[in-house]
């Protein structure tokens, strides 16, 4: 299956069977489903949706913002990426989010002891990421969503599973699907492997009452989709922190065009 036909599938089960869930901190209801995994093979295309367009600058330049350590939203309004506007304060802080917790864990870069990690020991079953940092939760805007990831080396391929706590559906997991894939891309070029698999594992994933006229929508153009493929390639670099967006070079990606709907904050 394409990767638009991977993400219906599980899409098609929460509609058919998610349980109706009041949310409180949102007012918006959702049909909920637990404990979901999807799989992704990214060896010789990236998946980006093309039932709707998935807005690729946000997903890359948040990245590169993930992997500078950040966590305010100044360099990210600088490359007009707005998508944690809502959460931030007055002078554009988050608090202790994503980048902090990749770079600076007490200290610890888990960035750069994941790769020299990969590349001393391969076979280890230690090659984690985790954002979800307990004595900081309280001080971070948002507690993390895509909360921790690990690394398998396969052989010439490198592999890598996300466990996300909590998932949007419709406007979150497609975009989620494709950071993870780009950092799949990175982390594989600054290791000397091939991209892979990508796993996607759930806790709560859901679709929000309000975004259910607008995936039936995305779903009715699965016929429309392109044959060509989207495709990444990573120019070389010599150590993480030299990652910039001019790093990335995305070709063939062909799309249905947006599709609007609110987020629920």
């Amino acid at each position: 299956m394409n990767p638009d036909q991977i993400y219906f599938s599980l899409a098609d089960k929460i509609m058919s069977e998610g349980m109706y869930r009041n949310n409180e901190r949102t007012g918006i209801g959702t049909y909920s489903l637990f404990g979901e995994k999807l799989e992704y093979d990214v060896s010789s295309s990236f998946p980006l949706l093309q039932t709707k367009q998935v807005w690729w600058p946000g997903v890359a330049h948040e990245l590169v913002w993930f992997l500078k350590g950040e966590t305010n939203i100044k360099y990210l309004k600088e490359n007009k990426v707005r998508i944690w506007d809502a959460w931030a304060d007055e002078n554009g802080n988050l608090g202790p989010v994503y980048g902090k917790q990749w770079r600076d864990w007490s200290g610890n870069d888990q960035i750069k002891s994941l790769i020299s990690g990969i590349k001393e020991d391969p076979s280890s079953r230690r090659h984690i990421v985790n954002a979800w940092n307990v004595d900081q939760i309280k001080e971070m805007a948002l507690p993390p969503c895509h909360m921790m990831f690990q690394v398998y080396v396969r052989e010439d391929y490198l592999d890598l599973q996300l466990y996300q706590r909590s998932g949007d559906y419709f406007l979150g997991v497609p975009f989620n699907l494709a950071s993870y894939s780009l950092l799949l891309y990175i982390l594989s070029k600054a290791v000397n492997k091939k991209p892979g698999k990508f796993i996607h594992v759930f806790g709560d994933v859901h679709i929000y009452e309000n975004h259910v006229e607008a995936i039936k929508t995305q779903k009715s153009r699965l016929e429309n989709i392109k044959e060509a493929k989207p495709e990444l390639y990573v120019k070389d670099f010599n150590d993480i922190d030299e990652i910039t967006f001019n790093h990335f070079i995305l070709s063939n990606y062909f799309h249905e065009g947006k599709i609007k709907a609110d987020v629920a904050i």
